[in-house]
């Protein structure tokens, strides 16, 4: 059966875009077909760590939207970013959401039909025939993010450890519960290694009620990687990498 996970931060900034990616392609490579939606149309970014440009977008996202083309015609399969991985049978698509300025400027200004996306999320499930949808939402807590939270599976929920972090995220908590969201996982993201981490995740879990799925340390080499690349399918073994792949597991569970 199909799952839908959505990726959430309340606040810019946690690395979701980044951390939506190297998930789902932990996922693809373990076999799955997998599918990923950049939702956060006003600042879209996840194509990057795919290698993805401007001109390789024929649709977009904005373009099913608004009602220019069928939802699989702005699916991209993207899955020569898991060729590096030995045996690798699954499948990675992406729908990206348009970088153009003008694009970006209608969606300010005349906003989404909400009622669309969600029709556009359960046909390219079928279309597609995925296992997986992941859902790169728009931080905070607009419309279209309580649209995706809502009709989740899994909700993974990216906080770094800062009180500004803290604070909204226990209000994302609270909203996931009133939706009963079947499963949430909380993570830590650029957590610096000279913090202490057992006490970090007992200060997390009381204060959400909530087991954390993992803390991942603040890393140089990811930051060097500069979102050219998967980190976590490149360099499994990095500590970094292994918190992602025990949070995948998670997901596939």
């Amino acid at each position: 059966m199909s799952k839908i996970v959505s990726i959430h931060s309340f606040r810019g900034g946690t690395g979701k875009s980044n951390s939506t990616a190297n998930l789902a392609g932990i996922v693809a490579s373990c076999g799955y077909r997998v599918g990923i939606i950049d939702t956060d149309i006003q600042s879209p970014g996840i194509h990057v760590l795919f290698g993805f440009d401007e001109k390789s977008m024929n649709y977009s996202l904005n373009d099913y939207l608004w009602g220019r083309c069928n939802i699989e015609k702005a699916a991209y399969d993207v899955s020569s970013t898991l060729s590096k991985t030995a045996d690798v049978k699954g499948r990675i698509y992406l729908i990206p959401s348009s970088i153009k300025a003008k694009d970006i400027t209608k969606v300010l200004r005349d906003g989404l039909d909400f009622n669309l996306l969600n029709q556009g999320f359960q046909e390219i499930l079928d279309i597609l025939h995925l296992d997986y949808l992941f859902i790169d939402t728009h931080p905070g807590l607009n419309e279209e993010t309580l649209l995706s939270i809502a009709i989740s599976d899994i909700l993974v929920l990216i906080l770094r450890p800062d009180r500004q972090d803290f604070q909204g995220t226990a209000v994302t908590v609270e909203v996931a519960r009133k939706l009963e969201i079947p499963k949430m996982l909380l993570l830590i993201n650029k957590a610096l290694p000279s913090l202490d981490f057992d006490a970090l995740q007992k200060q997390v879990e009381k204060a959400y009620n909530a087991p954390l799925a993992g803390i991942l340390p603040l890393a140089e080499e990811l930051i060097q990687l500069a979102s050219s690349d998967l980190f976590c399918l490149r360099h499994p073994k990095h500590p970094f990498s292994q918190v992602m792949y025990k949070v995948a597991k998670m997901i596939m569970q």
